[in-house]
């Protein structure tokens, strides 16, 4: 029987050279770990452990998006690296339609007049105002940055596509102080200890800006990325250039934000 861990280094050897991104490659390790350590013979696919094992995970109470991540870390591992016809069908797992948490323009207002600091009121103002998510944010490089044309280049995005997306003119001159001096390879948000900003630490700005704000709503870093769609979509933005913006795929995606600025809805009144 091949030892587990050396199993787990061939899978992120070749996750690495089919080109999965960091986030995907952690996550099917993990999993991966957490099945290993439920069969002494991990390299044989046997459907029935493997079921038993996804119905733990579910009794568990894990997310769908949790169990989802088991189901496909398996099969990846089972087809790709031992080479055999995984003999599953994995049933699509439902996920429970929740709509995004929206903070209002005043909200957003009263976040960002609660940091002091200048890099980190940036942080916040340009992630919500570019729609960025909190790793875009903390990998944005000054050479992603045009100024002058007000557009900001997001590279290797999810699914490690690049897509371009708008600078806000207001946040010019506190962009340009906070990047004076320093070359195009440097980030845009850099640690004080070298290299950038980890995303705990972004998040971790934001919610001390929640919580001085008084925000009582779920809010967290990617609200500001829901609150971007949804605002221009008020704004009258066609959601078509909502969808390139964001980079999402499908338009289905980003029509959930239509829910959330449906104005003939919004204009009725309860009858109480």
């Amino acid at each position: 029987m091949t030892d587990s861990t050396d199993l787990l280094k061939q899978t992120d050897s070749l996750l690495r050279l089919m080109n999965y991104s960091p986030a995907t490659r952690k996550s099917y390790l993990s999993c991966l770990k957490a099945y290993f350590a439920t069969t002494n013979e991990p390299e044989k696919c046997q459907p029935e452990k493997i079921k038993a094992f996804l119905l733990e995970k579910i009794e568990q109470n894990n997310s769908a998006s949790t169990i989802h991540s088991f189901m496909q870390a398996i099969k990846f591992y089972y087809n790709q690296l031992q080479k055999t016809n995984f003999p599953l069908v994995l049933p699509k797992v439902k996920k429970p339609k929740k709509l995004p948490v929206v903070l209002s323009r005043e909200e957003i207002q009263r976040l960002l007049e609660n940091i002091a600091n200048l890099k980190h009121k940036t942080l916040i103002a340009l992630a919500y105002g570019a729609g960025l998510r909190v790793s875009e944010a903390v990998k944005l490089k000054i050479r992603d940055l045009d100024l002058a044309g007000n557009l900001i280049q997001v590279k290797e995005a999810k699914g490690q596509k690049d897509r371009i997306t708008v600078f806000s003119e207001k946040l010019h001159d506190d962009v340009v102080t906070l990047i004076a001096g320093r070359a195009g390879e440097d980030f845009v948000f850099a640690s004080e200890r070298g290299g950038r900003l980890s995303t705990r630490s972004a998040e971790k700005i934001f919610e001390r800006a929640v919580a001085k704000a008084g925000v009582i709503k779920k809010a967290t870093f990617h609200s500001l990325r829901h609150s971007f769609a949804t605002h221009l979509l008020e704004n009258g933005v066609d959601v078509r250039y909502v969808q390139e913006l964001l980079g999402h795929q499908n338009i289905r995606t980003t029509q959930i934000y239509t829910h959330l600025t449906n104005l003939a809805l919004k204009n009725i009144r309860s009858p109480l």
